[in-house]
């Protein structure tokens, strides 16, 4: 089947597609991905700088739709989330794939990971929520998409959010937030809760991560907040030599203006990826970063201390 010449929507397989696009370009024809910020420009068997997401036949498909790569019965305050559901579990999941390139990646080796960089399990939706159900008599009360960038590949999120709705479970995302309207709305009405990552406040943090898009990532927590069915927790690591703590703050507290009350996580980084030989921050210094966002936001937390 050809791709239109326009913006559209197909169905294919266990999945409907997101928008795409043809061009010309040095007449070549190539799709454009409307998924992320980034709208990588795909030639016929391209892969997108996600790693997850393939120009096939002139569409764009999710290479890693229902290939996970990671699988553990997690507590909920691990996600981060302090203030929803303590003390019960989610089966989390991970495949791979991120569409940044942060230096102190904590999960590289998936979310920097190719298809054939990996070994996983295809599990489909319907699979998964089982799973979930099974895991009811340990504390399980639904899913989590986590690990890698689980929005690269928002297809199965959806697909399987979607189900384990209709079988009375929960379903989180703990996301960088590196996602265009279209498809995170398309899929909020299904999340119950969100931990986004706000890496840093300036477009030069964003920079250093693979050239992020600090402006999508407020739009997406902005979006979330304004869900009224949906709980929002931000997570801020704290990154020798890249955090600075006026910027953290200036971050806390615009948080603040969307919502005082909103549960904002400072956590120490620890030495991983193209940093494993940097040393974390000092705790004072963590701590002295949180003690600066508690002056904007009523709930802030302290992680990997």
């Amino acid at each position: 089947m050809n791709a239109p010449e326009k913006s559209g929507v197909f169905v294919s397989g266990l999945f409907q597609m997101y928008i795409f696009e043809r061009i010309d370009m040095d007449s070549n024809q190539k799709v454009k991905c409307k998924v992320c910020p980034f709208k990588c420009q795909l030639a016929e068997g391209q892969v997108g700088r996600c790693r997850a997401r393939k120009n096939v036949d002139g569409k764009i498909i999710p290479l890693n739709y229902g290939k996970i790569c990671a699988m553990a019965l997690d507590p909920v305050e691990k996600k981060p989330l302090a203030m929803w559901n303590p003390g019960k579990k989610l089966l989390s999941v991970g495949t791979f794939g991120c569409n940044l390139k942060c230096p102190f990646c904590q999960n590289y080796e998936i979310s920097q990971a190719s298809e054939d960089d990996v070994k996983y399990e295809e599990v489909t939706p319907e699979q998964l929520v089982q799973k979930a159900l099974d895991l009811k008599p340990e504390g399980n009360i639904g899913i989590a998409f986590t690990y890698n960038e689980p929005l690269v590949g928002y297809e199965y999120v959806r697909d399987t959010a979607k189900l384990a709705h209709e079988a009375g479970l929960k379903n989180v995302v703990v996301t960088n937030g590196m996602i265009e309207e279209g498809p995170f709305n398309e899929i909020l009405p299904y999340l119950d809760a969100v931990n986004i990552d706000l890496k840093g406040f300036t477009p030069r943090f964003y920079s250093a991560c693979g050239y992020g898009d600090l402006e999508e990532v407020e739009m997406t927590i902005q979006n979330a907040i304004d869900c009224p069915t949906c709980h929002v927790e931000v997570t801020t690591l704290v990154v020798p030599g890249m955090t600075d703590p006026n910027e953290l703050e200036a971050g806390a507290n615009w948080l603040a203006m969307l919502d005082p009350d909103l549960p904002y996580h400072v956590t120490q980084y620890h030495p991983a990826y193209q940093m494993k030989k940097v040393k974390p921050v000092p705790d004072d210094e963590v701590r002295e970063c949180a003690k600066r966002a508690q002056k904007h936001l009523h709930n802030v937390f302290l992680g990997n201390l």
